[in-house]
């Protein structure tokens, strides 16, 4: 194992030294700031798509104020009941639970309670979930991406031992002055890897940008409505985690036997999304904002056209008789 770890570490991702930062006794944590990040991309570029469906400028804004608190909780909740013996089991302190900064978000309670947060914010601002859901769709799984950084400097969510020469390098970390071993809060001792594992957060990062790119493009291509492209990014999202969830071995809820939890519930909310793709068929919906289409002007034909004193005038002599010219033909 050694010679393979040695053979593989010039070529393999080397992970950071550290994942949290001290201004004076003030923590700053990579994993806060990835979080933070996507936050305010999610809701920028939610703000863009939404008013060119025709919404009201400020609405992602005012949503999310009910929407991010309320998804932070859920993915809190969804982990910890996941992982419930990591905070209740045996010689588990209870109170770490609530410490969110050590990681710990599962995305499926996010999205499920943030959902929540964002009924009740639409239903302040008078529009419908589902035309809020297609406008910050793609800024959402972006948002993800951004996150998946935070874990990259918490050391956490790998894959398994590899050789490939994109493998991951983890570290020893301990807290400082100590012997205490802690990856997120810790700072590593050494530039010697202990294992070279599966890069499983850039795969899910990667994956997320394509997922991404995937909604932009059939919103365009197909001018999906009422919550269609939102069930694309769910679809295009789970799809991914199925298989990159194969890849990992860390601790994790295992159901029917020896499966993990994720991998579960990726399946399922996989066929609902599809389901629901395939079941809805409504038109796109505009907000009240959308500029109505200038009607086109007919296209006149010769027969249609009014005479004018500039159509009728002929050249040569008779030109500056302009309309004259019917009266005397009249005469004769």
């Amino acid at each position: 194992m050694l010679s393979a770890l040695t053979s593989g570490y010039l070529a393999t991702i080397p992970s950071p030294d550290q994942g949290v930062w001290y201004l004076g006794p003030l923590p700053i944590r990579a994993y806060a700031l990835c979080i933070i990040a996507g936050i305010v991309v999610a809701v920028m570029w939610g703000e863009r798509r939404l008013v060119d469906r025709g919404g009201e400028p400020g609405t992602v804004t005012d949503v999310a104020v009910f929407a991010v608190p309320f998804g932070l909780v859920g993915g809190r909740l969804y982990h910890v009941a996941t992982d419930w013996q990591k905070y209740f089991g045996p010689g588990a302190n209870p109170v770490d639970a609530l410490k969110i900064w050590h990681g710990g978000l599962g995305i499926w309670g996010a999205i499920a309670l943030g959902a929540v947060g964002a009924w009740i914010g639409c239903r302040r601002r008078g529009i419908s979930l589902a035309f809020f859901a297609d406008a910050v769709a793609p800024g959402i799984v972006t948002a993800q991406a951004i996150g998946r950084l935070g874990n990259y400097f918490n050391q956490e969510l790998y894959g398994r031992e590899t050789d490939l020469p994109w493998g991951l390098e983890i570290y020893n970390r301990v807290i400082p002055g100590t012997q205490i071993p802690d990856d997120m809060a810790g700072v590593a001792v050494s530039h010697i890897p202990e294992r070279i594992v599966q890069p499983t957060f850039l795969y899910e990062l990667i994956w997320n940008l394509l997922v991404a790119a995937l909604v932009v493009w059939a919103d365009r291509q197909f001018r999906l409505g009422h919550g269609r492209a939102f069930a694309v990014y769910v679809a295009g999202y789970t799809a991914g985690r199925f298989f990159i969830e194969q890849m990992r071995d860390d601790y994790a809820t295992r159901v029917f036997g020896d499966i993990r939890i994720n991998t579960v519930v990726s399946a399922v909310v996989f066929l609902g999304a599809i389901a629901y793709l395939v079941l809805v068929r409504k038109p796109r919906e505009d907000g009240p904002n959308r500029p109505a289409e200038a009607p086109r002007e007919p296209v006149a034909t010769p027969a249609a056209r009014t005479p004018s004193t500039v159509d009728s005038a002929p050249d040569g002599p008779d030109a500056k008789r302009g309309t004259e010219r019917p009266d005397e033909s009249a005469k004769e």
